[in-house]
């Protein structure tokens, strides 16, 4: 048994490309609304209008504090309400920590951690009026395991994870559900910061997976019936070795 998605209407941040793009086209494509909220402009526009009437661009830059508090104003300016929030928005520091820059460690937590919690703390008591609601976050593989040479990447992940189970131990009562989605290398743009000789031999020998296979575990995520929770997916390229 499946729960439809026609009708309802859910919000997602990174949502003009990789797996934030591909999780709009799914739940588009099953008769929701998305509103994608995304700082590139340019590129919401070119998915909106390929898109269409169901696809609605929100422009905003999560690492800007008034833009992140204006989340569910904004949201709901567009719609009326929402049903499903996919705190999908993140970004990627590789290497040893003494090689990293300070302003982009601040970045990435700022981004990884603080505004998915601020985000989650603004939708949250729309859906506690309502008495229903899907929070879904995207996690790592690097936030079940201590990843030698992601050290910045990987902390925010399993402190991300540790807020999700939190939460969702939180909206139960209010019959909100929260749940992570862990996936391992994805063929997007978080890559690039790779080192070439890595991204090269990951896409030769199979260990990376595309962003509508992480779309497609949320989905089943999202069309379970109300009394059925999925806590956490961990997807992972079959020849990923973690």
């Amino acid at each position: 048994m499946t729960e439809s998605l026609k009708g309802k209407v859910a919000a997602i941040t990174g949502a003009a490309s990789g797996i934030g793009l591909a999780t709009t086209e799914a739940i588009i494509a099953a008769g929701g609304t998305v509103v994608l909220v995304d700082r590139d402009e340019a590129a919401l526009k070119e998915v909106c209008g390929r898109l269409g009437a169901s696809a609605i661009p929100l422009v905003l830059d999560l690492l800007n504090p008034d833009d992140c508090k204006s989340l569910l104003d904004g949201i709901l300016s567009k719609t009326d309400h929402l049903d499903i929030f996919y705190a999908n928005a993140g970004t990627y520091i590789g290497g040893d920590l003494v090689d990293t820059d300070l302003d982009s460690i601040d970045r990435m937590l700022n981004l990884n951690v603080n505004a998915v919690i601020k985000n989650v703390r603004s939708v949250v008591p729309h859906m506690i009026e309502r008495g229903t609601g899907d929070i879904v976050v995207t996690g790592s593989i690097a936030g079940h395991f201590p990843v030698p040479w992601e050290p910045v990447y990987s902390s925010s992940k399993w402190a991300i994870r540790d807020f999700v189970q939190i939460m969702r131990r939180q909206l139960i009562k209010h019959g909100i559900r929260v749940s992570t989605v862990s996936p391992g290398p994805v063929s997007s743009a978080l890559l690039k910061d790779w080192p070439e000789e890595n991204l090269r031999k990951a896409k030769e020998n199979g260990s990376l997976i595309e962003p509508s296979e992480v779309s497609d575990a949320v989905m089943f995520m999202l069309t379970r019936p109300r009394n059925v929770t999925i806590r956490d997916i961990i997807v992972l390229p079959t020849n990923f070795d973690m």
